[in-house]
C-alpha cells in the first residue's frame, strides 16, 4: 500500500485548505491514520489522528479548528484545516499503521503568509 498526500497550498493567515491521503490499497485495513507535520528546522510532530471506529484525536493547537475524516469508498482521509496561521507552515505528512506495516506518504507543503 502506498499513500499520496496532496492539497497543499500558499493561503493567507485566517483561511482554510483541505489535505488529502489517498491510499492505493483499503484505507479501511489500517488501525488508524495520522497527520504529521514538519516545520523548516523543526522535528516531526504529530497534528491528528483517526481511528477505525472514527474516533479523532487532535493535537493541542490545531483542536477546535482542524477536522480529520475518512472516505472508504475512495480510500482516503482528509485533513481539514482553518483559521490557518503562519505558525501552521510546514511539509504535512499522513501515516497509516496497522500491527505489522506502517505506511508515510511523501508530504505535501503548506505555507500560511500573506
Amino acid at each position: 500500500v502506498q499513500l499520496q498526500a496532496s492539497g497543499g497550498g500558499l493561503v493567507q493567515p485566517g483561511g482554510s485548505l483541505r489535505l488529502s491521503c489517498a491510499a492505493s490499497g483499503r484505507i479501511s485495513s489500517f488501525t488508524y491514520v495520522s497527520w504529521y507535520r514538519q516545520a523548516p528546522g523543526k522535528e516531526r510532530a504529530w497534528v491528528a489522528t483517526i481511528y477505525t471506529n472514527g474516533d479523532t484525536k487532535y493535537e493541542d493547537s490545531v483542536k477546535g479548528r482542524s477536522a480529520i475524516s475518512r472516505d472508504n469508498a475512495k480510500n482516503t482521509v482528509y485533513l481539514q484545516l482553518t483559521s490557518l496561521q503562519p505558525e501552521d507552515t510546514a511539509v504535512y505528512y499522513c501515516k497509516a499503521w496497522t500491527h505489522r506495516l506502517t505506511v508515510w506518504g511523501q508530504g505535501t507543503q503548506v505555507t500560511v503568509s500573506s
